[in-house]
C-alpha cells in the first residue's frame, strides 16, 4: 500500500471512529449546496464539525455516505472544493490542505480527496507581504543565505541550507541553481515565523497562515549561462526589493556588476549582503566592504553600512539612490538578525493599483485540479470563480478561462492581491496551451496583442554598434522573446541613449507603454522603456 493510499485509509478509519469532526460527501455542487437556506445550514454543520474536532475538521469528497470509494470527475471535484471553500468561509474557517487519490486502475473511476478544514478565517497579509529578488555571482551564497533566513538554521559550511531552495535533484547534486526557486518566511508579534523544512508543503503553508507579515524570496541563478533566467526573475516578478550578494572571499565580479546593473535598470530598491564573512579574516572583510562601496558610488548610488549607521537609518533611507550594506555569514548567523529586522520593517514598495493582471511565469498540471498558471499578481486582485481572459495565443487571440482555485506557497486562499506569488488553477484551457509570457486579465477587458513598439533604450555594453536588424532577446515582465531593433538614426553606440523601433520576431505579446525591459545578445546588454505601441494595420 502506498503512503498516499495509506493516508486515505487512515482518514476513512478516523471518520468511522470519530464521526463528529469528519464528513463524507460524494460531491458538492453550486446549484444544490449553495442554494438559498442550504448554504447557511451546511456552514453551520461545518462549524459544528470544526468545533467537535478542537478547531479542525476533515471532509472526504468522492465517497459514499458510509465511506465507500466512489470517485468523481476532475471538474466535479474542483467544483466541490470551490463550494467547500465558500462554506468554510461562511463558517469562519478555511481549507488548509487538500490531498487527492485516483480510484480504480489508472484512476479511471475518478478522484477521492481529503480536505483539512481549520478554524479561523484566512488571514489577509497582502498589505504586509513583500517580495525580495536575490542576485549575485555563482557560489556567492544566495541560496544558502536565503535558506538560513527562512529556516533559522545555520549552514554547515558546505552549503547545506541551500538545499532548501533548489527544486531539481541535479541542482542539489551539482551545487548550482539552474532555475528560479522560492522561499518564504514571516513575522508575528513574537518575531520570525520560520519554515523548519521548506520541502514540506505544510510547513510553508503554515507560515502564510500564521504570520502577520510574509516575506517571499525569488531566488535567481548566478551562473552566466543562465543569465536569461536571472533576468526573468528580476524583471518578470513584481518585486519590492533586490538583495545582491557578494562573497567576502571573492569580492565583486563582472557578474556582480551585471546583476547590479539589471537591478538599477529596473529602479528596484536594493540591499547588498556581503556573505561568507566566516571564511576570511577581518581585514579581507573590510577590504570587500570598501570594494562594494566603491562599486555603488561608481554607478551613482550611496552605500549605507547598516552596522555603522543603524537599522532605523537603513529603513528610512533605502531607495533607488541609497543602498544599505550588511555583512553576513550563514555559518555563524552574523548579520542575519539585521536582515530579519529589515525584512520585518521595510515598507512595501510595489504599486498594485488597477484591474487584475498577472503575467504567467510557470505552468503545471495538478491531479484533480488541472492546468495551473503560476506568477506574481501584478495589479488588482483575483478570487476563486472569477472569469478571466488568457493570452495572447500565437495568433494574438485571448481565450476565456475561469479561476478554479488559488494557492500561495501551497496554502489555499480564496483571493490574491497584487504582490502575491500564486498558482491559479484554470478551467477552460489545457496546461499545454499556456505559455510563459501570457497574461491573465478580467473577462470584460479589451486587450490587444502587440507585435511592435517604440522605446527609449540605453546601450550598456556592446562590442561595436547596434544597427538596423540587430536581434537581441527582450525581457519584459515574464516575456523573453527575440526581437528586431531599428534604431532612430541607424545606429546606437555603447553608452548611447536613443529611440528604437522594436518588433517581436515570432509572435505578439501584451505589453504597455511605460513598461521597462532588458535586452541581451551575447555580451551585449541594454535597458529600455516602452514609449509608444505601434498599431498593426
Amino acid at each position: 500500500m502506498s503512503p498516499d493510499r495509506a493516508a486515505l485509509e487512515r482518514a476513512l478509519e478516523r471518520g468511522e471512529q470519530e464521526g463528529g469532526s469528519v464528513e463524507f460527501k460524494e460531491r458538492l455542487t453550486r446549484e444544490l449546496h449553495l442554494a438559498d437556506g442550504r448554504l447557511e445550514s451546511l456552514a453551520a454543520q461545518l462549524r459544528h464539525r470544526v468545533l467537535s474536532g478542537d478547531g479542525e475538521a476533515t471532509y472526504v469528497v468522492g465517497v459514499t455516505d458510509d465511506g465507500g470509494l466512489a470517485g468523481i470527475a476532475h471538474d466535479t471535484f474542483s467544483e466541490s472544493m470551490d463550494v467547500l471553500s465558500l462554506l468554510a468561509e461562511e463558517a469562519g474557517a478555511h481549507i488548509e490542505d487538500v490531498q487527492t487519490w485516483g480510484v480504480g486502475e489508472n484512476g479511471e473511476r475518478g478522484l477521492v480527496g481529503v480536505a483539512t478544514i481549520r478554524e479561523g478565517a484566512m488571514l489577509d497579509v497582502d498589505d504586509q507581504h513583500i517580495v525580495v529578488g536575490t542576485a549575485g555571482h555563482v557560489d556567492h551564497g544566495k541560496s544558502t543565505l536565503v535558506g538560513s533566513l527562512v529556516t533559522g538554521q545555520p549552514d554547515d559550511g558546505e552549503g547545506g541550507t541551500r538545499g532548501f531552495m533548489d527544486v531539481q535533484p541535479h541542482e542539489v547534486e551539482r551545487g548550482l541553481s539552474a532555475d528560479l526557486s522560492y522561499g518564504v518566511y514571516g513575522f508575528d508579534g513574537d518575531g520570525p515565523v520560520r519554515t523548519p523544512n521548506p520541502h514540506r508543503k505544510t510547513d510553508r503553508a503554515r507560515v502564510v497562515e500564521e504570520a502577520d507579515r510574509v516575506v517571499s524570496f525569488v531566488d535567481t541563478v548566478g551562473h552566466e549561462p543562465w543569465l536569461r533566467t536571472t533576468i526573468r526573475g528580476l524583471v518578470g516578478q513584481k518585486l519590492d526589493y533586490g538583495l545582491l550578494v557578494v562573497a567576502a572571499d571573492d569580492g565583486p565580479t563582472r557578474t556582480t556588476r551585471e546583476h547590479l546593473g539589471i537591478l538599477l535598470a529596473t529602479e528596484l530598491p536594493t540591499i547588498v549582503a556581503i556573505t561568507k564573512a566566516d571564511v576570511v579574516d577581518p581585514e579581507r572583510v573590510a577590504e570587500v566592504e570598501r570594494e562594494v562601496e566603491r562599486l555603488l558610488r561608481n554607478v551613482g548610488k550611496t552605500p549605507l553600512r547598516v552596522e555603522r549607521h543603524g537599522i532605523d537609518a537603513a529603513i528610512e533611507e533605502v531607495s533607488e539612490q541609497v543602498v544599505p550594506v550588511v555583512t553576513t555569514s550563514a555559518v555563524t548567523m552574523r548579520g542575519l538578525e539585521i536582515l530579519d529586522e529589515l525584512f520585518e520593517r521595510l515598507p512595501k514598495t510595489a504599486d498594485g493599483a488597477g484591474e487584475f493582471s498577472m503575467y504567467v511565469d510557470r505552468t503545471y498540471s495538478v491531479t484533480g485540479v488541472g492546468a495551473v498558471a503560476s506568477g506574481t499578481v501584478r495589479s488588482g486582485e483575483v478570487e476563486a470563480g472569477d472569469e478571466l481572459l488568457l493570452g495572447p495565443m500565437a495568433d494574438g487571440a485571448f481565450v476565456p478561462v475561469e479561476v478554479r482555485s488559488i494557492e500561495m506557497h501551497y496554502h489555499r486562499v480564496d483571493e490574491a492581491k497584487a504582490g502575491r506569488i500564486v498558482g491559479i488553477a484554470l478551467k477552460g484551457v489545457r496546461e499545454a496551451d499556456i505559455e510563459r509570457g501570457m497574461v491573465l486579465l478580467p473577462r470584460d477587458s479589451d486587450p490587444r496583442a502587440v507585435r511592435e513598439f517604440e522605446a527609449e533604450v540605453m546601450v550598456l555594453n556592446h562590442p561595436t554598434r547596434i544597427g538596423d536588424g540587430y536581434e537581441p532577446v527582450v525581457h519584459v515582465e515574464t516575456v523573453s522573446e527575440a526581437a528586431v531593433f531599428s534604431p532612430e538614426g541607424g545606429q546606437l553606440l555603447p553608452g548611447d541613449t536613443g529611440t528604437a523601433c522594436v518588433r517581436f520576431k515570432f509572435r505578439p505579446y501584451l505589453v504597455e507603454e511605460g513598461q521597462r525591459f532588458v535586452f541581451r545578445e551575447g555580451q551585449s546588454k541594454g535597458v529600455g522603456t516602452i514609449r509608444r505601441i505601434v498599431e498593426e494595420e
